[in-house]
């Protein structure tokens, strides 16, 4: 369980809003500063540092938080056994954050990716698991390939990359997939590509996005490089025992994983949820499809069919996060809390927390304000949100309402 920073106070304030104000980490306090009659918060409330989390979190995906912010306010927010939950799971940090908490974790997420990312770290096996069921697969894969992949895998590694994808298909058609396949493919769709040797491809881009097959063979002929032969079980032996090597017994674990709209939960009770703590897709800013386009390739999913929102339009994300808000106000209990993260976009010229704003508006939520954890910045005056025409600043901005 990651570790709280250190607090002033001896009894715990009546609020999240008394907290943040006494809060005082590395010598900083919290600095208040009302802006259209809305608190901001200003302080470093959790680290940048990395290696600060438990391994089990170490699943790469696009534009995720780090595990320390929903710590934060499940720790502050929530009690052993309430719900918590994500309607933007991504890789699943909420969920897996609150699972080793030991909250109820509720995810969701347009993307399947993402229940294939998060529902095997909710209850893991073991590594010996593991090592045997890697020792059952039929490697050799004498079948066709697709030869466009070629400019990332070695032919033998990607005929490795081929036996594995047919043992997914085959242990799917037949209901036989169990939770040790589920990691294998879990640990394997985050090995696909990546820039170092303990990712199957050659030298690409870091394993959070993949470039085209185009993209790659400039890549190529510009370090000179050809893809080297990688031992694909190998990989995944070895990345699932440094995944492991945190992770508590959880076989006890409730949770419930969806792939669906935000804006449209049937399947969540009506306030059933003490907390939601989330992280909406930022208008243009990630293009979810393209990124993912190799690993859905590996899980037998098409990308260009997966309805991710990409809202160009700052009227029409607003539009669609009110009707997000809209559902929250079903699910969440009264008196339960929403932590709204909507980091920056467009080089900070684009507030989103104002956006937030309005969406919730004429919704039963009460602001309680937006915490804005600067993670690193050049001056002084850059932590505190004062605009000296530098970009030193990286922050995550956080609406925080209580459902009244």
């Amino acid at each position: 369980m990651l570790a709280r920073q250190r607090d002033l106070f001896a009894e715990k304030p009546a609020s999240i809003v008394d907290e943040l104000q006494a809060f005082e980490y590395g010598g900083k306090r919290t600095i208040t500063e009302t802006r259209n009659g809305i608190d901001f918060f200003f302080n470093e409330f959790w680290t940048a540092r990395q290696r600060q989390a438990n391994r089990l979190h170490e699943v790469s995906y696009r534009a995720c938080f780090k595990p320390q912010l929903p710590e934060f306010f499940v720790s502050r927010l929530t009690e052993p056994g309430d719900v918590v939950y994500d309607p933007f799971m991504g890789r699943g940090t909420t969920p897996v954050q609150a699972a080793l908490m030991d909250r109820v974790a509720i995810g969701n997420d347009i993307n399947p990716l993402s229940t294939i990312l998060t529902t095997p770290r909710l209850k893991p096996p073991s590594l010996r698991q593991i090592a045997e069921r890697l020792q059952e697969i039929d490697w050799e894969y004498t079948g066709g390939l697709d030869t466009e992949l070629l400019v990332f895998y070695h032919e033998k590694t990607l005929r490795q990359i081929h036996a594995l994808r047919a043992w997914f298909e085959v242990r799917e058609a037949s209901c036989s997939l169990d939770s040790v396949d589920a990691w294998i493919r879990m640990v394997a769709v985050n090995r696909l590509t990546g820039h170092s040797s303990g990712f199957f491809s050659v030298y690409t881009l870091p394993p959070n996005q993949a470039v085209s097959v185009d993209a790659q063979k400039k890549i190529n002929l510009k370090r000179n490089q050809t893809p080297p032969e990688r031992d694909v079980p190998a990989i995944i032996l070895k990345k699932s025992r440094v995944l492991l090597s945190e992770a508590p017994a959880m076989g006890q674990t409730k949770y419930s994983l969806f792939a669906g709209g935000a804006d449209a939960t049937p399947h969540i009770a009506n306030e059933s949820v003490d907390l939601v703590v989330t992280s909406p897709p930022f208008l243009d800013v990630v293009q979810y499809a393209a990124d993912n386009w190799l690993r859905c390739w590996f899980v037998g999913l098409d990308a260009a069919k997966v309805p991710i929102a990409i809202h160009r339009d700052p009227a029409d994300w607003t539009a669609f996060i009110h009707r997000v808000f809209s559902e929250l106000s079903r699910v969440v209990r009264r008196g339960g809390h929403v932590a709204f993260e909507v980091g920056e976009v467009r080089n900070g010229t684009l507030e989103l927390e104002h956006l937030v704003l309005e969406a919730a508006r004429g919704l039963p939520f009460e602001t309680l304000g937006v915490l804005v954890n600067v993670q690193e910045f050049t001056k002084t005056a850059n932590c505190w949100g004062v605009n000296n025409n530098s970009k030193g600043t990286n922050t995550n901005r956080v609406v925080i309402m209580r459902h009244i």
